[in-house]
């Protein structure tokens, strides 16, 4: 059995960030079963927690940065890459600024401390995305296919401008050839792009020592090229650390030429959500018991609401002390139907936020402290309502509680029917005394 991987020990390095130029201190620390990839902020209050996860990327020039809230991430690219490209699912990164050491320019540093760690196999099988259909994305020149395959692969066509260092590399990606032959790969950057690059405010820390310039056919470096085609594996360095947004592992032939951190970041995102074209091949991890749930007789002993403001059916999984998932069957006989709206009957959005909510003070009144206690909704943001729901509908709920400091908690919730999500919000509850 193929099981998921974390750390053994912390890792942990110094070094200054690419484009602001900062010093950053940055750790690397094992985490539980199904926890994935998070980053967190370990210099702002409450020490928040960013998912890397698709839907959070917010900006891709030069670089892929996470946003959840009002936190951000700069330049995940390379430390997901190694995580990743060396057979790491599960990993809390903390930061003391908003953006990872650049070190030389290429993996090679967060390789090597993750190899240093150790990696350990877990208790729970991994779970895989295999594709099914081929999958096509085009954004500009750049073109991204992906095919159905058993193994990772990757086909990739750097082409500069004007034609220059046109370069192509073909493998299958694994931990050992991605520790001899992709981490090494730094960074590039033409040299008719650095000055439009420092205009904007980016590359501060940007020098010889941490990325390779290419000059007309010439190439400036502090060190020789490390391989003639260091320019295509680094492209193909940055498509790992960018399709591990997607959530899994992924089982298929991304054949990509002249690819970029738009169109990866892009295809992660479609990985991510859409689901016909993609099934778990892997057993998922066993589900909690039954008492790992809670029925709707449960739910009344913890939550104060009743009808007509019940939003919560059923939970139907936790994981852990921070995650859960309810579900609420829309029926026709809601009593809101009858004005919101009689001829096109559609959920409020409102009523979805609250559903969020409930879910929230559920996941929080778990924890021993916390029982006997009634959550407040205190406020929501970034609340976005992508879908219309209506009668027949099954909305699924699911809550992660990002932050929990005394009796204020935040959490990233979103709701979803049919695997599509069609609300999402950011909240912050208070616990008072009943």
């Amino acid at each position: 059995m193929d099981k998921q991987r974390t750390l053994a020990t912390p890792a942990t390095l110094t070094g200054s960030a690419l484009h602001t130029g900062e010093n950053v201190t940055l750790s690397i620390l094992p985490a539980p079963v199904g926890h994935g990839f998070k980053f967190q902020r370990v210099d702002l209050p409450d020490e928040p927690v960013v998912d890397a996860a698709a839907a959070h990327v917010k900006t891709v020039e030069r670089a892929t940065t996470l946003v959840q809230g009002m936190v951000k991430i700069h330049t995940v690219e390379h430390v997901l890459s190694a995580l990743s490209g060396l057979g790491v699912d599960n990993a809390l990164i903390q930061m003391n600024a908003n953006e990872p050491p650049i070190g030389d320019g290429s993996a090679s540093a967060y390789a090597a401390a993750i190899l240093k760690a150790g990696i350990v196999a877990q208790e729970a099988p991994r779970s895989y995305l295999e594709i099914t259909e081929p999958m096509t994305i085009e954004i500009g020149e750049s073109l991204l296919v992906i095919l159905p395959d058993k193994k990772f692969r990757i086909s990739c066509t750097q082409v500069g401008p004007q034609g220059r260092f046109t370069q192509f590399l073909s493998a299958e990606i694994t931990p050992d050839f991605y520790e001899k032959e992709l981490a090494p790969a730094r960074t590039f950057v033409f040299y008719e792009d650095v000055k439009p690059l420092m205009d904007k405010g980016l590359i501060k820390g940007g020098s010889l020592e941490n990325a390779i310039v290419a000059r007309g056919d010439s190439v400036l470096s502090k060190e020789p090229l490390r391989f003639p085609d260091e320019f295509v594996r680094h492209k193909i360095l940055d498509i790992v650390g960018d399709l591990a947004l997607c959530g899994r592992r992924l089982r298929a032939h991304v054949i990509a030429v002249k690819p970029g951190h738009g169109i990866n970041t892009e295809t992660a995102k479609r990985l991510a959500s859409c689901q016909a074209a993609i099934i778990a091949v892997a057993p998922r991890p066993a589900p909690a018991p039954p008492a790992g749930a809670m029925d709707i007789n449960e739910i009344m002993r913890v939550l104060p609401h009743r009808f007509p403001f019940l939003m919560v059916d059923r939970i139907i999984e936790f994981q852990g002390d921070t995650k859960a998932i309810g579900v609420k069957a829309v029926s026709i006989n809601e009593p809101y139907f009858q004005g919101h709206f009689p001829s096109h009957p559609v959920m409020p959005g409102v009523l979805q936020l609250e559903a969020m909510a409930q879910v929230a003070s559920i996941t929080m009144m778990r924890k021993t402290e916390n029982e006997g206690k009634i959550g407040y909704f205190m406020s929501a943001d970034e609340v976005k309502f992508r879908k219309p729901v209506m009668p027949g509908d099954t909305l699924f709920i699911e809550c992660e509680l990002t932050s929990v400091k005394k009796r204020l908690g935040k959490a990233v919730c979103r709701c979803l029917v049919n695997g599509e999500v069609v609300s999402e919000s950011q909240l912050l509850f208070g616990l008072v005394d009943k």
